[in-house]
């Protein structure tokens, strides 16, 4: 990339995750910051497709760095999928005399800018939103830590019924398939099982696990399953096997869903976002491409888009190992 960045766009697509707001925020300052002019565009890839931007100034972005969501909006879009798509979407970007793009998302959201990138040669750099951490290259993601505290504050109010009943609760979280949300609220919980979908245990080793727990005087119980759990049993089947299998527990099902999402972004998120914004924006001036904003051991990394797509390297073993030893 040689030419001279003058105008950046901005886009927030895939699943929303508190602090997208406070990326948008950090790359719209940093442009200001650097005397460039900065494009919001609403609805994501559709609405690039659909040439739905404005021009945004540091003004534009105040107030908005503690709301949940993103106020861009966000959403899939299959016409973008297509060749034809993507060429309406270049199209609109150089009617706009827009010089490169921000995508803030997941990795649907990289494969569509990688795809844009390759096809037109334009200059794109992602960073990463998403509650899932899933993303390849980079310790943690924007809103993960928010949903990790959502979903932790949840699984305590549950407990609080599953003691008052001597009940076992199963609660799936979310994560698509990978299990950080799950393992590490699970462990924060005091979860006396989780269940991830890196680890299979097996319905029958769960259900053993449990009677050693009744043996052990324990009177009720949190299972925490990440919903890409390899069990082979939706979280309600399953709920059915154990309650089948152990007679002296009343099962109940919680399914948290998309509260996970909500909420205000904690101040990690806030930080994060800040970070991984300002840096997009410096990469680009640097005249980089094709890459991810990501952090690692705390410091801003760049890693190509091939990499961020690629599998991921997240080991949980010491992790499971602390879940089991914590659970007994």
């Amino acid at each position: 990339m040689t030419k001279k960045v003058k105008n950046i766009a901005v886009l927030t697509s895939g699943g929303d995750a508190p602090g997208m707001n406070a990326a948008i925020r950090a790359v719209v300052r940093a442009c200001s910051y650097y005397q460039i002019h900065c494009f919001g565009v609403y609805k994501g890839y559709e609405g690039l497709i659909h040439n739905e931007m404005e021009e945004l100034n540091a003004r534009s972005v105040r107030n908005i760095i503690n709301k949940g969501g993103t106020f861009l909006k966000s959403a899939r879009s299959k016409e973008f999928r297509t060749e034809e798509g993507r060429k309406k979407a270049y199209d609109n970007l150089v009617k706009n005399n827009i010089d490169a793009l921000i995508v803030i998302g997941g990795d649907g959201s990289f494969t569509g800018a990688l795809k844009l990138s390759e096809e037109f040669d334009f200059p794109v750099v992602g960073i990463p939103g998403t509650i899932d951490n899933d993303i390849n290259g980079t310790d943690y993601t924007i809103g993960y830590d928010t949903a990790l505290n959502t979903v932790v504050e949840a699984i305590d109010k549950i407990r609080d019924t599953a003691s008052s009943h001597n009940r076992l609760f199963l609660i799936e979280v979310m994560g698509r398939d990978a299990g950080d949300i799950a393992l590490n609220a699970g462990i924060g919980a005091g979860a006396e099982e989780i269940l991830i979908p890196e680890e299979d245990m097996g319905v029958d080793r769960l259900i053993e696990s449990l009677k050693k727990s009744k043996k052990t005087g324990k009177t009720s119980s949190i299972i925490v399953v990440a919903e890409g759990d390899k069990s082979g049993k939706n979280i309600f089947e399953l709920g059915e096997y154990v309650e089948e299998h152990l007679e002296d527990y009343e099962v109940r099902v919680s399914v948290l869903g998309h509260i996970q999402r909500g909420g205000a972004p904690s101040c990690y998120d806030r930080v994060l976002a800040s970070k991984l914004g300002v840096g997009a924006v410096e990469t680009l001036l640097e005249g980089k491409s094709e890459v991810m904003i990501g952090i690692v051991h705390k410091t801003v990394t760049i890693v190509p888009l091939t990499t961020a797509l690629g599998k991921r390297t997240h080991k949980h073993d010491r992790l499971i190992k602390v879940a089991d030893i914590t659970s007994v």
